[in-house]
């Protein structure tokens, strides 16, 4: 193992990673770090949880420190990401570094009053980590620039593909010095994201560690078929009321409220999270899943991308997804940082052949049981029991049992919802624009700190006189 101390990152920043434990790199920042500190363009490849944050946010910080002062609404680093959550994430693990070295990072996503992040620019920010849609929403009023950026890294670049931001990124980016350095991290390197690299990156050096696929080998792999969707039902409540963090992911935003509902009912403490959700709501259920007030949350593929959460050590597909890249970064959720995992797919009659052929595509083996609810296997393979059966309120409802019950969720739309004309009050969502945007080895994976259906209002009656 290659230390960070090895790699040539200044003193400040060692000095802060070993206040937290981490000492030596994984194999993406041991492989990469010291190209990216020289200059050249880094293209990487990793499954997610393999370290890529510190892969291209150190160098930048780094590089950033050497090279003069920043000034008001003109960064020197820019970092595009594809959700909320993302972007709170890489602020978080880069700020503490990056005051080390004396530097600010500001993250500026939708889903936020803008005047809020007019307010924060007006002050100099050196890396600044941001969804394209704010981003570009701030450079078109006038309050922000990107050309004094020196380093620009796309994070997740295959998901920003698969949401449709891609165009907003291009044009991003040719905001962007043409001479300037660039870094590109994602799971895959193929399609659309080889386009972006064509056009915006340098003879850059390749670095990649397992392909996703390879991060299966670190999970456990099963299909339960289930029968019919009544017994998915009961099946679902027990592995839900086990003991540990499950994160269970459906197709739809309706479908993931729903099963809130379901699991809520019957006593399971559990959080939806999905693009309709306001970032308070998100934020909330975040943080009570990552300190475990919350043990299950249900998402929808969007929305969990990006999660970073530790000690989740059971994935559970109660809609299979759709294609094969969906399986994989949900299964991404588990077996972070070299832990492992377990990834559950239940599986209906009529769903056999259909999930059948999207494992082989992922290049999956997964062990079949034929379970039920009161089944020994069940247990055995996820901890599955019986319920309390004690009726909760709804999440965040000031009845409901958890501590962010007294925040209010906000309720502007989300990242995968259909985009909305703009109001004057420079209030947006730019996440919804753009589709587009509706233990000797501490582990460096830390966590995530941290919608209601829009239909027609009823009509005003005329009061009688």
């Amino acid at each position: 193992m290659t230390s960070f101390a090895e790699l040539g990152l200044p003193r400040p920043i060692i000095h802060e990673l070993s206040k937290l434990g981490i000492t030596e790199a994984f194999p993406i920042q041991e492989a990469a770090i010291p190209d990216a500190l020289v200059g050249k363009d880094v293209l990487g490849r990793g499954p997610t949880g393999s370290g890529k944050t510190f892969t291209f946010g150190l160098p930048i910080l780094t590089r950033l420190s050497e090279a003069g002062a920043s000034r008001p609404g003109r960064p020197r680093g820019l970092v595009l990401v594809p959700t909320r959550e993302l972007a709170a994430q890489v602020r978080e693990r880069l700020s503490d570094p990056a005051a080390a070295l004396g530097l600010r990072v500001l993250d500026v996503v939708g889903g936020v009053n803008i005047n809020r992040h007019i307010r924060a620019l007006a002050a100099p920010v050196d890396l600044l980590v941001a969804t394209p849609g704010r981003a570009q929403d701030l450079h078109d009023q006038g309050y922000l620039k990107f050309d004094q950026v020196l380093i620009t890294a796309l994070d997740e670049a295959d998901q920003m593909a698969d949401m449709g931001f891609l165009p907003q990124v291009r044009k991003l980016m040719r905001l962007t010095p043409a001479q300037g350095q660039r870094l590109l991290f994602s799971a895959t390197l193929d399609g659309d994201v080889d386009k972006l690299v064509k056009e915006f990156m340098n003879n850059p050096t390749v670095h990649s560690t397992a392909p996703v696929e390879a991060a299966v080998d670190t999970m456990s792999h099963y299909r339960l078929h289930v029968g019919n969707r009544d017994t998915r039902a009961e099946v679902v409540a027990r592995i839900a009321a086990r003991t540990g963090k499950t994160i269970m992911f459906m197709r739809t935003k309706h479908g993931v409220d729903r099963q809130v509902k379901k699991l809520r009912r019957v006593g399971i403490n559990a959080a939806g999270l999905h693009g309709d959700k306001g970032q308070g709501a998100r934020t909330n259920a975040l943080a009570g899943f990552a300190e475990g007030s919350v043990p299950v949350l249900v998402a929808t593929d969007i929305a969990a991308r990006g999660i970073d959460i530790s000690d989740v050590d059971l994935v559970v597909h109660i809609d299979p997804p759709a294609e094969h890249k969906a399986y994989l970064h949900r299964a991404g959720r588990t077996a972070r940082a070299g832990a492992t995992g377990t990834v559950v797919t239940l599986v209906t009659d009529e769903q056999i052949k259909e999930v059948t052929a999207l494992l082989k595509k992922a290049g999956v083996e997964a062990k079949t049981l034929t379970v039920h609810e009161e089944s020994p296997e069940l247990v055995t393979l996820t901890g599955a029991r019986m319920p309390s059966g004690k009726v909760l309120g709804p999440f965040g409802a000031a009845n409901a049992s958890n501590k962010f019950a007294h925040t209010r969720p906000n309720r502007r739309r989300g990242e995968d919802q259909q985009p909305r004309r703009r109001k004057k009050d420079n209030t947006d969502d730019s996440q919804g624009r753009a589709r587009s945007q509706g233990g000797g080895r501490r582990r460096q994976a830390s966590s995530t700190k941290a919608g209601d259906t829009w239909g027609n209002s009823a009509p005003t009656r005329r009061r009688s006189r």
